[in-house]
């Protein structure tokens, strides 16, 4: 995802079901595929979290012989679509939490993950390339999320469903993401 773009809006993938799922329910149960416990995690730690994650993703994306592009089945990402996909969430969510320390309960754009993914074209981009761009969009990220402070943790957004979050259960809500696709590609077991 090119922040400087807008989202885009083509069809999702042939194979590939797109995901329409509410995920908002990992904030209240553990996920019973990755483990995931939003409810444990210590927001105060997301830059290190988020850190941490990223650079389990660049020891992925520099697998020595490895085809990461290869998808398991037709009907599930690659591991390359999979990095592409944790590095446009956590460019989409600096944007996100800028807005809520900005400004107050701000409406966050709908992003079609499954177009995304189609019409930046994540089976064709270059793994090293991949690596250093989610690094980056990472570190950001946590370095946003390391000033957060005191009542700032409160402050809202609304997804356009009407989900609402604070900076608190975003920050909860975002790290199930890049953890469950660990999952998804056999990093987390």
């Amino acid at each position: 995802m090119n922040a400087d773009r807008p989202l885009p809006g083509d069809a999702p993938d042939v194979g590939i079901v797109p995901d329409d799922k509410d995920w908002t329910w990992v904030l209240d149960s553990v996920c019973p595929d990755c483990g995931f416990d939003a409810a444990a995690l210590e927001p105060s730690a997301m830059g290190d979290l988020i850190r941490g994650n990223a650079m389990i993703w660049s020891d992925l994306l520099g697998g020595a012989g490895a085809d990461l592009a290869e998808r398991p089945s037709p009907d599930r990402w690659s591991t390359l679509e999979y990095a592409c996909h944790v590095r446009d969430v956590y460019l989409l969510f600096g944007i996100r939490l800028q807005l809520m320390l900005d400004r107050d309960g701000p409406p966050f754009e709908n992003w079609d993950q499954d177009s995304t993914a189609v019409a930046e074209r994540y089976g064709e981009q270059d793994p090293a390339r991949v690596a250093v761009e989610l690094s980056e969009a990472a570190t950001r990220l946590a370095a946003q999320f390391d000033d957060v402070d005191g009542a700032q943790w409160q402050r809202t957004g609304f997804r356009s469903d009407g989900s609402a979050f604070t900076v608190d259960s975003l920050a909860r809500y975002l790290m199930h993401d890049p953890v469950h696709h660990l999952w998804d590609v056999g990093a987390l077991r």
